[in-house]
């Protein structure tokens, strides 16, 4: 038995789901995606889910229950928490919901260096933004009204309403940067950043 992996959303999402009850792997990413978790959780690679699973199995956090076979499928290995694993899925839990971690997305990035593009080009790429930001905002309302109508318990789906007020807050600070661009209040020129870099020297 290794080391307890690292903590990973994913890695917590398939411990969290074999609380409920045993299950292959194809089972873990039908159930994943049938509750919604796909949104919040990247099982895009089926490689990346097995992998996972491989290393919860070597570190005693996840356990063989069986290895079945019937005529419409491959041998199908079913998998079960164990203590170890449940402990520790509590404690990975309590840590990712309670610690605010520094992460490094691609936006924030990107507008760190904005001076790069021209006004027009800015204009264009952050219009650009907000109109998949609006037809995502779009998509996860019929999403939560989905789930709600299917009787999905609300603790079931906090993830979707939290991603839903971060969309929408962004889509609201983008069009308000939008409107200060086309009002003029954000400007700047070559020279102006120009003299700040020398500034530095």
């Amino acid at each position: 038995m290794s080391a307890a992996p690292r903590s990973s959303p994913l890695a917590l999402t398939v411990l969290a789901l074999l609380h409920y009850r045993p299950l292959h792997p194809y089972g873990v990413q039908r159930l994943l995606k049938e509750w919604g978790k796909d949104q919040v959780v990247n099982v895009g690679q089926r490689a990346g889910l097995y992998r996972t699973m491989d290393r919860l199995l070597e570190a005693g956090l996840i356990a063989v229950r069986e290895t079945g076979r019937d005529a419409q499928y491959p041998e199908r290995t079913v998998y079960e928490v164990t203590d170890a694993g449940s402990e520790v899925a509590h404690r990975w839990l309590d840590e990712m919901l309670s610690t605010p971690k520094q992460e490094f997305p691609e936006f924030p990035a990107a507008l760190s260096l904005l001076m790069l593009l021209t006004p027009a080009a800015m204009r264009d790429a952050l219009s650009r933004r907000a109109a998949t930001l609006e037809r995502t905002l779009a998509a996860q309302a019929a999403d939560l009204a989905r789930e709600s109508e299917g009787g999905l318990p609300r603790i079931a789906s906090l993830e979707g309403e939290y991603v839903r007020t971060m969309t929408a807050a962004e889509l609201g600070w983008l069009h308000g940067v939008l409107a200060d661009l086309d009002a003029g209040r954000l400007a700047w020129s070559p020279e102006e950043l120009l003299a700040l870099a020398n500034d530095g020297e």
